[in-house]
């Protein structure tokens, strides 16, 4: 009888653009040990919908590797229908006011706070930006699968 893989099964991950917003949704295996599937749909960096799956009746199966990758696309692709066919619509006012889009930023309405007892004020200090050739395109509004491909393309061109 085959040994079960202990390893897990690389997830999912999409960003999309729906009514204006962009949402990412995750799917990730928890390994033979925690045997669940779980997929979550992230909106401005919080959890806006889960979904959470075992599949502890499959460990030990001889096509196991298989049938977790199939739950995982199966799910992942259920969240995103869910989102795109407008069943997690009610989830939009709690989004819109705890979320944020790439690249905004919250107007910040707090008060300085007061000076601590015993505590020198604090300083403005300067901070000398350091030029570096190192990763000047890390951030962008580009998805992963947009990245990996310009990777791609690029090693094919050297």
């Amino acid at each position: 009888m085959p040994q079960p893989t202990k390893k897990m099964v690389v997830g999912f991950n999409n960003n999309i653009q729906y009514k204006g917003r962009v949402y990412h949704v995750q799917t990730e295996d928890s390994g033979v040990e925690n045997p669940h599937v779980i997929t979550h749909l992230f909106v401005g960096g919080n959890i806006l919908a889960s979904k959470k799956s075992s599949y502890a009746q499959l460990v030990g199966s001889p096509d196991l590797e298989k049938s977790v990758r199939e739950l995982m696309q199966r799910q992942h692709k259920e969240m995103l229908k869910s989102l795109v066919n407008g069943q997690l619509d009610h989830l939009e006012a709690e989004a819109s006011a705890r979320s944020f889009q790439p690249g905004e930023l919250v107007e910040s309405t707090a008060q300085p706070l007061p000076p601590s007892p015993g505590l020198p004020p604090p300083q403005e200090i300067e901070i000398d930006v350091v030029e570096t050739l190192f990763a000047d395109d890390l951030i962008s509004e580009k998805s992963l699968d947009e990245v990996i491909l310009s990777y791609l393309t690029d090693q094919i061109g050297k």
